[in-house]
C-alpha cells in the first residue's frame, strides 16, 4: 500500500482542525462487508482488483495538510463566519481535464466567488466539482437504444457514453486513466494558484483562500485505493481529494458508502432529498459526526422548490437539538430536474431560485447557518436549464446542450442566481 511520506509536513492546528477518531474495527475495505449501491459489475473482478491495487501504489493527489486546511475553513462557516461556494460540472469528461479546460472552468468558478465575496463581505470557501467528478449515479442499470439494452453510461471512470455495447462495456483500466487526469487537473489547478497558469484578475481571489476539489465517493474500488494512513495523524485519508459526498441514492445507514467514509478524516458530505426524515439524519450525524466536530460534516439538501420549506425544517431541528455544528450546503439542482416538451432533460431557472429562497427561509426561521450553495453550473454559453435573464425556452436547448449527464446553469444564469444568493446572504446576516 502506498504511504503518504513520514517526513510530509503535519498538519497546522486550529480552530476545527482537529481529527475524529477512526471507528473501532474500521478499515479502508470495511465498506466490503455492506451492501454496495450504484457500483459496476466488472467483467473480470480480478483485473478489477489488480487495478485497483495498481491505482494504490501511485503518488496521492492531494495532500493531508490541505485536506485539514479545509475542515478549518468548513468549521468558520458552520459559524457563520464564511460561506461555502461548492460548483462545477455534473459529471466531468476525460477529455475535459486539459489546461485551457480546466483554467477555463477555474475562471468561471472564481468569478463567481469574487461576486460573493464583494456582495457579502464573508471569506468565501471555494470547492471545485473538479478533478475527480467522473462518475454518476443512474436510476436505472440499463436502457434500450434503437432496439438495444445496453449498460447505462455511469461516467467516464466506469464505460464510454457512445450507445454501443464496446463503449458500455465496464472497463477497470479507465480507474488508471481517472487518475491520470485528476494529476492533469491538479497541475493546472496547482498552477494557476502559483500564478503559472495566470488567473489574471482573479488572482486576490485565490491569495484569499485556495481552491478545493471535490467529488462524489461513488465508486468505491477507486475511493478505496486512494485512501491512505498519514503517518503524521495516524489518520486515514482519501487522498483522491479534499471533500468528498454521499448521493441520495447510495446513503443507506447501513450500506457500503456511509461504512466508507465513516471512518476518513476529510470533509464528509451527505445529500438529503425530500424522503429523508429526522430520525434518519441525526443517525447520520452521529455515525459520520460523533465527536461534534465543527468542520467535519456538510449536510446538502437537495429536496426541490415545491418541497424545500415543508421537509427540511424537521431536519434542521434534529441536527441542531442533537448539537452537531454541520455545514448547511443547498443543492438546488438536483430536486428540480424536469423533462421538457421536446425532450431534453433540463431544469427551470425560476425552480433552482426558488429552492434557494426556501433553503435561506428555514434557515432564518429557525435561527440557523445557511452555510452555503452547491451547483451544476459552466462558464460556457450552453443551452440546458430553462428561464433566466436570457428567457431561454423549450426550444433553444437544442442549441448548445452539452452536458454528458445533468443539465448545467450556464455562464449568464449562474451570474444571476450568485447576485441573489449575495443579497439572501446579507439579509441572513442582518437577521
Amino acid at each position: 500500500m502506498s504511504m503518504i511520506p513520514a517526513d510530509a509536513p503535519a498538519p497546522v492546528a486550529g480552530p476545527g482542525a482537529r481529527l475524529p477518531e477512526t471507528p473501532p474495527r474500521w478499515h479502508r475495505s470495511s465498506w466490503r462487508e455492506r451492501p454496495a449501491r450504484q457500483q459496476p459489475v466488472w467483467p473480470d473482478p480480478a483485473r478489477a482488483c489488480d487495478i485497483a491495487r495498481s491505482v494504490s501504489m501511485l503518488p496521492p493527489p492531494v495532500a493531508p495538510e490541505a485536506v485539514v486546511s479545509l475542515r478549518r475553513d468548513l468549521a468558520r462557516a458552520a459559524a457563520g463566519q464564511a460561506v461555502v461556494f461548492q460548483a462545477g460540472d455534473c459529471a466531468e469528461r476525460f477529455a475535459s481535464c486539459g489546461e485551457d479546460a480546466v483554467a477555463g472552468k477555474l475562471r468561471t468558478l472564481l468569478q463567481s466567488a469574487m461576486m460573493l465575496a464583494l456582495g457579502t463581505g464573508l471569506p468565501v470557501v471555494k470547492i471545485g466539482r473538479i478533478a475527480g467528478q467522473f462518475g454518476k449515479p443512474r436510476s436505472a442499470d440499463t436502457e434500450v437504444v434503437d432496439g438495444v439494452e445496453l449498460p447505462v453510461y455511469r461516467g467516464d471512470i466506469v464505460n464510454g457514453p457512445d450507445p454501443v455495447p464496446e463503449a458500455r462495456r465496464p472497463d477497470p483500466e479507465r480507474m488508471l486513466h481517472a487518475y491520470g487526469h485528476t494529476r492533469a487537473a491538479l497541475r493546472t489547478l496547482g498552477g494557476c494558484e502559483a500564478g503559472g497558469a495566470d488567473p489574471g484578475e482573479f488572482a486576490w481571489v485565490l491569495e484569499e483562500g485556495p481552491l478545493y476539489t471535490s467529488h462524489e465517493a461513488l465508486l468505491l474500488d477507486y475511493e478505496e485505493a486512494l485512501t491512505h494512513l498519514d503517518p503524521a495523524t495516524d489518520r486515514w485519508f482519501d487522498t483522491s481529494a479534499h471533500m468528498v459526498w454521499v448521493g441520495e441514492r447510495t446513503r443507506a445507514l447501513d450500506g457500503a458508502h456511509i461504512e466508507f467514509v465513516s471512518g476518513i478524516a476529510n470533509p464528509v458530505g451527505v445529500k438529503l432529498g425530500p424522503g429523508a426524515t429526522a430520525e434518519e439524519v441525526a443517525e447520520l450525524c452521529a455515525r459520520l459526526d460523533p465527536e461534534r466536530t465543527p468542520g467535519r460534516l456538510v449536510l446538502v439538501p437537495r429536496m426541490g422548490a415545491q418541497r424545500v420549506r415543508e421537509a427540511l425544517p424537521p431536519l434542521v431541528r434534529a441536527v441542531r437539538d442533537a448539537g452537531h455544528p454541520v455545514v448547511w450546503v443547498c443543492d438546488p439542482m438536483h430536486g428540480n430536474t424536469i423533462r421538457s416538451g421536446s425532450g431534453y432533460k433540463t431544469r427551470r431557472f425560476a425552480d433552482i431560485a426558488a429552492e434557494v429562497e426556501g433553503f435561506f427561509a428555514v434557515h432564518r426561521a429557525e435561527g440557523t447557518h445557511p452555510g452555503g450553495v452547491h451547483l451544476e453550473m459552466t462558464g460556457e454559453d450552453v443551452t440546458e436549464c430553462l428561464g433566466g435573464i436570457r428567457e431561454l425556452g423549450d426550444d433553444h436547448l437544442a442549441e448548445r446542450y452539452e452536458t454528458a449527464c445533468d443539465p448545467r446553469l450556464n455562464g449568464a444564469q449562474a451570474v444571476e442566481l450568485v447576485f441573489a444568493i449575495a443579497d439572501l446572504l446579507r439579509g441572513a446576516r442582518r437577521g
